[in-house]
């Protein structure tokens, strides 16, 4: 048993947040798995780019489409979609054991159609099919104009990971949308069971743009507030989580698990493990770069549930940051754009860098 196992034990699966072809053909991925108690992959525009642009993994493939004269964005999703299709193979016998629970691997829409509902439905289905594994889970963007997409492939029994979530409020949007989309499923005849969703709900990113304003405050009572935030706002969500799931779903249908995404710390003064051991709960994921859950299993272990019954000092913690001069829908505002932005720019950075050695 080690402290990843703990933390299963506890309610919480621990997804690794990194996917490259390196990784498969080495079978560093079928290790990783096997000796850190991983159930699971997510990915996104930042880590393909960042894969696709080292070593030599993907040469053979590049010749083969710039062969056959492939467009830059046709040729990176062909690349993207063989490793996420033979991540699902490696975690297919997870996804069986788990009842479709875990051995989930995500994709992405393309960030940049995240303000265009018709395309990225389209693209959902698209990958969807193309990826042709039970258990891939599309990532679609928490934006204004994608979440009725989200619903939509929903309804279609497309399981989704809703991304880039930074509020409560945000969240509530999400959760209502899948609902809506679970109950269009159901009554169109589809196999609700089949359908599994998560909402990914960034915490490292909220104690970055917090600590920095607390900083320019300067006060002794802001300071004493930093790396407070992302808790606290990650532990608000788990409690609209357990009141708007306490409630009835169709027949067969899953409750969304909320999924800790963003939980590498940025800060190298706080405990490398911190987004793990202060958000241990049942129901929910833990998305972690490799750094992170080799922390994790060095670390100290669990303190139990930390969830559970946690909401009110997290609402002391967010009333404590507005008295200080936080205003927190400036920072959620600031977050959802800069979120979407990032990963256009991995994105772009990784077609321009395609583009080059397509040619």
């Amino acid at each position: 048993m080690t402290h990843i196992d703990d933390l299963a034990s506890l309610g919480t699966s621990t997804w690794l947040d990194d996917l490259s072809r390196e990784r498969i053909t080495s079978g560093n991925l079928e290790e990783v798995k096997a000796s850190k108690s991983i159930v699971g992959v997510t990915t996104n525009p930042a880590i393909f780019a960042s894969a696709m642009s080292k070593g030599d993994s993907y040469d053979s493939q590049i010749a083969e489409l710039k062969e056959q004269g492939a467009a830059v964005d046709d040729a990176v999703y062909a690349m993207s979609i063989q490793d996420v299709q033979d991540a699902c193979d490696i975690f297919a016998d997870v996804y069986k054991s788990t009842n479709g629970e875990d051995g989930r691997v995500s994709i992405e829409v393309d960030p940049r159609i995240s303000d265009d509902h018709a395309a990225t439905i389209a693209q959902a289905r698209e990958l969807w099919n193309k990826v042709d594994r039970e258990n891939v889970m599309i990532k679609i963007p928490a934006t204004d104009e994608s979440l009725p997409a989200f619903s939509d492939a929903l309804a279609e029994g497309i399981s989704v990971n809703v991304t880039l979530i930074f509020s409560v409020e945000r969240y509530k949007q999400v959760i209502a949308a899948y609902k809506e989309g679970i109950n269009r499923a159901y009554e169109a005849g589809v196999d609700v069971s089949k359908i599994r969703s998560v909402a990914s709900f960034f915490v490292s990113r909220m104690d970055s743009e917090v600590d920095k304003r607390l900083d320019v405050i300067g006060t002794d009572a802001a300071k004493a507030l930093k790396g407070k935030a992302g808790i606290a706002n990650a532990r608000l969500a788990y409690q609209v989580f357990l009141n708007e799931f306490a409630g009835e779903l169709p027949t067969g249908a899953h409750k969304q698990r909320p999924l800790w995404a963003s939980t590498g710390v940025k800060n190298p003064e706080y405990p490398e493990d911190m987004y793990v051991v202060e958000l241990a709960g049942p129901n929910t994921v833990n998305t972690m770069p490799e750094k992170t859950i080799d922390a994790a299993l060095a670390g100290d272990g669990l303190r139990g549930d930390t969830l559970t019954g946690t909401s009110d000092e997290a609402q002391q913690v967010f009333d404590q940051l507005e008295a200080v001069g936080i205003d927190l829908a400036d920072v959620v505002a600031v977050l959802e754009r800069e979120g979407v932005e990032k990963f256009v720019d991995a994105w772009q950075e990784l077609l321009n860098s395609m583009a080059t050695r397509l040619k």
